[in-house]
């Protein structure tokens, strides 16, 4: 008997771990729990928990069960069917459009990761929904592209009948130049405050662009980058405000890049007889309403066809 049970214990010890991986794995497998099938993908629990908390966060509205399922269900259909037509969004393009919403908000990509994990959302899950956004965005400009183009004739008649005129709306060409205040990556914030004062420093002594580039390539850990220009009507309106307002030969104010603390010197400013900003604001609001409209009866389309199967709720 003795000898059975010696021969029964390496079956045992095999049991106890796997007794102890199933328990381990147990969390994992309750929030993997698939609640929806669409064309054969699957949304889990954890998928809902996780858009819930995105959509809360970014709307300061909580949303309902069968709406953030809804939203789910269309982000699989818009991948799946994007797929058919050989499209794809790669990591590359995710991480990007990732990036600039952390720069929007005036943050690096790191730093809206830490964010959203403090707040519960997983950074993936906010990329993948911005790949399904990509990739529907990709696929609808694909396939209706000639119907979403925007007009001088349409812009016009929208601008007559908002009574609006670009008369004094001045189109500008904008000379620039990139200036970089480095810090080395997972600095503490003891360094970045020190940083961010060494930027503020460069802004008031910087009052021409002739001495104040030359000020800067001397300084240590600061890059000067080669100029570039900028249309005005090609800015968002926060950026057009601050550079219509800043003086030529003067820097914007830092912003946090991957690469450390960003500034603009303003060198030039021409006024232009390109588009005004105010043409280009107008011609996007008719694309982006002729984009929704066209998106959402697509959207409607693929639905009907789609195979969607609700698991035990």
């Amino acid at each position: 008997m003795h000898g059975n049970w010696l021969r029964q214990a390496p079956r045992r010890r095999l049991m106890a771990a796997l007794a102890l991986a199933v328990g381990l794995l147990l969390p994992a497998v309750v929030h993997a729990q698939v609640v929806v099938m669409a064309n054969g993908s699957p949304i889990t629990e954890f998928d809902i928990a996780q858009r819930t908390k995105l959509i809360s966060a970014s709307t300061h509205k909580t949303p309902t069960r069968q709406e953030v399922i809804n939203e789910l269900i269309n982000d699989q259909l818009k991948i799946a069917r994007a797929k058919t037509y050989g499209l794809n969004v790669d990591k590359e393009q995710v991480d990007a459009a990732f990036a600039n919403m952390a720069k929007r908000q005036g943050i690096s990509a790191k730093q809206f990761a830490e964010i959203l994990t403090r707040s519960g959302v997983a950074p993936e899950a906010v990329k993948a929904r911005i790949r399904a956004e990509l990739t529907w965005a990709q696929l609808v400009r694909g396939k209706f592209g000639p119907s979403l183009q925007v007009t001088d004739a349409d812009v016009a008649r929208a601008m007559q009948e908002r009574h609006e005129s670009d008369a004094a709306d001045v189109g500008y060409i904008y000379t620039l130049y990139p200036i970089t205040i480095v810090v080395p990556s997972g600095s503490s914030e003891a360094v970045i405050a020190a940083k961010r004062r060494e930027a503020e420093n460069l802004r008031s002594r910087f009052t021409s662009c002739k001495q104040g580039l030359a000020m800067a390539r001397a300084l240590r850990d600061v890059a000067v980058r080669e100029p570039i220009s900028r249309a005005s009507a090609d800015l968002p309106k926060p950026t057009r405000d601050v550079l219509a307002n800043l003086p030529i030969g003067h820097l914007t104010t830092p912003d946090v890049t991957s690469l450390g603390l960003q500034m603009f010197a303003l060198c030039d400013k021409k006024q232009t007889t390109q588009e005004s900003p105010l043409k280009t604001q107008v011609r996007e609001e008719i694309y982006a309403k002729r984009f929704k409209a066209v998106a959402d009866r697509y959207m409607d389309d693929i639905r009907r066809s789609a195979m969607i199967e609700y698991k035990n709720q």
